[in-house]
């Protein structure tokens, strides 16, 4: 009678948490529910169960309720990929992101990348696992939620792309990936995570040889698993500490972990730990001597691996059987389970995926900056709402820094405007330096005795050529720049108009690179006028006999061009001398002018400006000209 009472009670509890469960998930369905946590807390009691997920996903599916469907084929395929049923596991989780992209529902969407990556590393299908993860990652820091849910997606991302790294043998990379989720799940309280990231750092260890660090890490790990009562955390952490006692020549410490995890394992139904464990277990008992428990073991894991796909311990396994008959003496086997070894470790690991992941990480890398930049722009916003009281404050701020930008502005201006004044008057100087009334007067004047001479053709070929340069100057005059080609040709028509009145007695000539294209170059307007001017009417005027100007262009180097101008006239101390015997003294102005012009052009051109005037000299020390260098930089 006392045993019915039990039953009975049991049944009506158990029906009283069918109906209240049912009735939470009719809600769920009702109001569809789009947070993850609140899915998740609702359904954690079939979460498990295959059969009940099914009659929730048509539930779900009746009312096109895509929130719950997706939960739904994600818990279903984590179910078939616990069970090692990976085709069925793989197809779940597609379905899962490919209603999340229609729902966009962007926690659902990540989850369901991390899970198929899950998937496809525990297939040791490398590439398709990366692809899955960054791109889990990748939009979990594009699109950043201050949430539990995008903080679990960040670390899960990170610890699978750090799994992967150590897979394809990239150890700095793996840790640096563990160690970001560790903050991450620290700051969630999160102990699982926190588990599975310090074995992950302990096989890090471990492959580096680094085994007392392996052990702390995998003891760290084992404590968070016992906190949380994790059976399969544990199988996991007695293998891991059991394969570092291995390695470290302890196998009855080894045994002592891994034998009881195989029942465990078997237990929870993990196939992927069962043939790790028993390879495990095949290993300690050949360290022993056991060897033929040892084979019949590392067969069983190997059995397993094979049928499941498993392809890192399919590898593992014909390494453990190459090292047991070599142990007993059987090399013909070992090197052809050896071979094997080679032959499988070569189907996850391979110079494709190493090149691969390389390239991933350098596309990673580049785009990361721009993510950073929009995580920061979304920081930004956080911040402002959390300052949403001191708005008032802002307020001032904000009159305060626009009154400042104003001030500064104006200031700003003010100066441009005074160096745009600098630069008018500097350009008005320089027009009334090339419209020297001295040249009009004595141009005309030539022009005026050619007319008196009765010498027509030349009166009107000069006054031809001295409208144009007049139109020239004027033209030029106006623009802050011209092309080398329009300079040249203006200099020379100057040039003739001056040699009238030496009856053409001037030698000049022009001298430009070939190649050299002058159109492209620019320079200020009317910038060597007054250089030959100087030469003119300081050196070659005063000098007796054989009077010759040259002008040459060319490139000194691939980013500096250079002008000289060269005379063979009486030279600068001798035209001094024959100042200071003059009563009317002009001041020459036009060099000091034109240095400012330079200097004024140039101040925002990359590269350097010179102008330098050389005395020249014969063999006996006599003056024999001056020559004038400017070099001025090029564009590039």
């Amino acid at each position: 009678m006392k045993r019915s009472i039990q039953i009975l009670t049991i049944f009506i509890l158990a029906l009283s948490f069918y109906e209240t469960s049912a009735q939470e998930f009719k809600k769920l369905i009702d109001d569809k529910e789009d947070d993850y946590l609140v899915i998740d807390s609702t359904l954690s009691s079939i979460k498990r169960d295959e059969a009940k997920l099914e009659d929730f996903l048509n539930a779900s599916s009746k009312v096109n309720y895509l929130d719950g469907m997706i939960y739904a084929y994600n818990s279903i395929g984590i179910i078939n990929r616990n069970r090692a049923e990976y085709p069925k596991a793989i197809e779940y989780h597609k379905k899962a992101i490919e209603l999340s992209e229609i729902s966009e529902n962007m926690d659902l969407h990540i989850i369901s990348l991390n899970m198929l990556g899950v998937v496809y590393r525990r297939k040791d299908e490398v590439r398709l696992a990366l692809d899955c993860h960054k791109q889990a990652l990748e939009l979990a820091e594009r699109h950043p939620a201050n949430t539990i849910t995008r903080l679990k997606s960040l670390a899960i991302s990170r610890n699978s792309i750090g799994n992967l790294y150590i897979v394809l043998k990239q150890e700095d990379l793996a840790e640096k990936e563990f160690l970001e989720s560790i903050k991450i799940e620290e700051k969630l309280g999160n102990k699982l995570g926190l588990a599975i990231n310090h074995q992950n750092l302990g096989s890090i260890y471990e492959e580096r040889g680094e085994y007392d660090k392996a052990l702390k890490s995998y003891y760290t790990s084992l404590d968070y698993n016992n906190q949380i009562d994790s059976d399969l955390g544990r199988v996991i952490c007695h293998n891991s500490l059991g394969q570092i006692y291995l390695k470290q020549g302890k196998p009855e410490k080894a045994l002592t972990l891994i034998e009881p995890s195989i029942a465990k394992a078997i237990e929870i139904g993990d196939t992927y730990y069962v043939s790790l464990a028993k390879e495990n277990m095949g290993w300690a008992l050949m360290d022993l001597g056991k060897y033929k428990e040892a084979e019949s073991y590392i067969n069983e894991g190997l059995k397993l691996a094979k049928d499941r796909g498993l392809q890192y311990f399919i590898a593992e396994g014909y390494k453990l059987l190459s090292k047991l008959n070599e142990k007993t003496g059987d090399y013909k086997k070992a090197f052809e389970y050896q071979r094997l070894f080679y032959e499988n470790e070569e189907k996850y690991l391979n110079e494709r995926n190493q090149q691969y992941v390389a390239e991933l990480i350098l596309k990673y890398d580049s785009e990361k900056k721009k993510s950073q930049i929009e995580i920061l722009e979304k920081e930004n916003e956080l911040v402002s709402l959390k300052l949403a009281d001191n708005r008032r404050f802002l307020i001032i701020t904000l009159i305060l820094a626009s009154l400042l930008g104003v001030i500064f502005y104006i200031l700003y201006r003010q100066s441009m405007l005074n160096k745009e004044k600098a630069f008018l008057a500097l350009e008005q100087k320089m027009m009334r330096s090339q419209m020297n009334p001295h040249f009009i007067f004595n141009s005309l004047n030539s022009i005026k005795l050619y007319i008196i001479n009765n010498d027509k053709d030349k009166a009107v070929y000069y006054l031809n050529k001295f409208s144009k340069l007049i139109r020239t100057i004027l033209s030029n005059s106006k623009e802050k720049d011209i092309s080398l080609e329009d300079e040249l040709s203006t200099m020379e028509l100057y040039m003739n108009i001056e040699n009238i009145r030496f009856s053409n007695k001037i030698n000049f000539g022009m001298e430009i690179e070939d190649g050299l294209k002058t159109k492209h170059v620019r320079i200020p307007s009317l910038i060597l006028q007054p250089f030959l001017e100087n030469s003119i009417w300081h050196g070659l005027s005063p000098k007796e006999g054989d009077k010759r100007l040259m002008l040459r262009v060319f490139k000194s180097s691939e980013k500096q061009l250079t002008i000289e101008i060269e005379d063979n006239g009486v030279g600068r101390t001798r035209s001094q001398e024959i100042k200071a015997t003059k009563t009317l003294k002009n001041k020459s102005v036009g060099i000091s002018i034109t240095e400012e012009r330079l200097d004024n052009y140039f101040k925002n051109v990359a590269g350097e400006h010179s102008l330098k005037i050389i005395d020249l000299y014969d063999e006996n020390k006599v003056s024999c000209g001056t020559k004038v260098v400017l070099n001025l930089p090029l564009a590039a």
